[in-house]
């Protein structure tokens, strides 16, 4: 009878705070409840799966899973192999740097995203912009940082995979100084180089690390939100519009719950298929 007391308050939070929400939104997903419905319950309707239905007729919805998938692609390699890059660089040089160098790249992953979108929006101006200064010093043209729909999507990647290496460093970094110095000088012996040292020894033994990175990374890139929100609020003509800002934009802005909900489950479906696909390969592996 201890350990159900000790657990209890813990599972009534995780059931009051998580799996209640997640049963409550399942059920206005087959509503057409909006912001009536929550004065007057009278007014909600069962639609069954209509909702669903609709979602995949609609051209919005379709261009935000296209970006979405875009993002996944295309950010969550560039933010796993740069963060991996980074933990290895902070592992070769002297601790006094490491320290340094460990503040600067986690502080933007704790600065708000607000003023970042601030600093990122000047460097991505067309006209005043940082970035198309450098490029007209070298007589290129001036990119549309974030006036063209593709070129948008990649502006955001950028910003985001910058963002989003302090914490997945950390977690390689500690992965790194985790393995023991016995194996690199076993391979000191036998003559073994730095590229063989890093592709026998020292990817094998972050298996566990990459695997937590990119199950994590994939996650947080399927919810992009933020980036697109704050800097261009899904434009330019959708191109930049995510699921997860799409769920925003029909829940909260055009107040319809249920169609809102509908596409939270599609999105909830898609990071569950994600996730097990992943946990399929790991255990292949091992």
């Amino acid at each position: 009878m201890t350990p159900y007391l000790f657990i209890g308050p813990a599972l009534l939070l995780l059931v009051a705070f998580s799996f209640l929400p997640i049963i409550i939104a399942l059920v206005i997903s087959f509503t057409d409840m909006n912001i009536g419905g929550l004065a007057n319950w009278s007014q909600i309707s069962f639609v069954g799966i209509s909702n669903f239905i609709r979602l995949f007729q609609d051209p919005v919805f379709l261009q935000s899973m296209w970006n979405t998938l875009l993002y996944v692609v295309i950010g969550v390699p560039l933010a796993i192999i740069s963060s991996f890059v980074i933990a290895l660089f902070l592992k070769l040089v002297t601790d006094r740097m490491s320290s340094t160098f460990r503040v600067i790249y986690y502080m933007p992953s704790i600065t708000n995203i607000v003023a970042i979108a601030v600093v990122w929006g000047f460097l991505y101006n067309q006209q005043y912009g940082l970035f198309n200064y450098l490029l007209s010093m070298v007589d290129l043209q001036a990119v549309p940082w974030l006036e063209h729909p593709f070129v948008a999507k990649i502006s955001l990647i950028i910003m985001a995979v910058w963002k989003s290496n302090g914490v997945s460093m950390l977690i390689f970094l500690a992965a790194l100084q985790s393995i023991p110095r016995i194996y690199y000088e076993a391979a000191d012996i036998d003559g073994a180089n730095r590229w063989q040292k890093l592709w026998n020894i020292t990817l094998p033994s972050m298996r566990f690390a990459t695997f937590f990175v990119t199950v994590t990374t994939l996650i947080a890139w399927l919810q992009f939100f933020e980036e697109p929100f704050v800097m261009t609020d899904g434009g330019p003509l959708n191109g930049t519009n995510s699921i997860a800002l799409f769920i925003y934009q029909e829940g909260f802005q055009s107040s319809e719950f249920g169609y809102g909900a509908s596409a939270s489950f599609v999105l909830f479906a898609i990071i569950i298929v994600a996730t097990l696909v992943q946990f399929k390969f790991r255990k292949a592996d091992q």
